[in-house]
């Protein structure tokens, strides 16, 4: 991926009340940090990535909003996102409102592609349980294909594909 971003530090925690967490101030990222427990580091990892990703390409601090939600590169995501059922999440309504805002589902949704797309098999296979276990985190296969496709093209649009690599001499 092409960025001028500098290293963000990834701590491990042993929290058993979040999965992760992506700590910021104003546009400057402090860390990513995942519980080593609960058997979803995988999954808390991207998903935090994806508040990282999000937060680096837009954020406006007097309204507190995320590329995801306004950036020109994530609309044809956000109509395709809408598409997707509302995955009901343990909680009262506060917690609900947060899990079904922007930028909390193209977290989930970029998590979700990643581990799809990955060619590995654990990865593949800790998706294809958390479907069969019917996981509020993740969307069915067949409803989520389209927006695994609209997230790939956000990072064609915003031109974070291609790789360096250095010619052999």
């Amino acid at each position: 991926m092409l960025s001028d971003l500098t290293p963000v530090p990834v701590r491990a925690t042993t929290t058993i009340s979040e999965a992760g967490a992506y700590r910021f101030r104003r546009r400057d990222p402090i860390d990513v940090r995942v519980s080593r427990l609960g058997g979803r580091v995988a999954l808390g990892f991207l998903h935090e990535l994806g508040h990282l990703l999000d937060h680096q390409v837009f954020y406006d601090r007097k309204t507190r909003t995320w590329a995801s939600a306004v950036h020109v590169a994530f609309t044809s995501w956000r109509a395709a996102a809408a598409t997707l059922e509302r995955r009901p999440l343990p909680g009262g309504r506060h917690r609900q409102r947060y899990f079904n805002s922007t930028h909390e589902i193209w977290a989930r949704s970029y998590s979700q592609t990643v581990l799809l797309r990955s060619g590995d098999r654990v990865l593949q296979a800790q998706l294809t349980k958390l479907q069969a276990d019917d996981d509020p985190h993740v969307w069915p296969a067949d409803q989520f294909e389209a927006v695994a496709v609209e997230v790939e093209r956000v990072f064609e649009r915003l031109g974070l594909t291609q790789l360096s690599l250095p010619l052999a001499a």
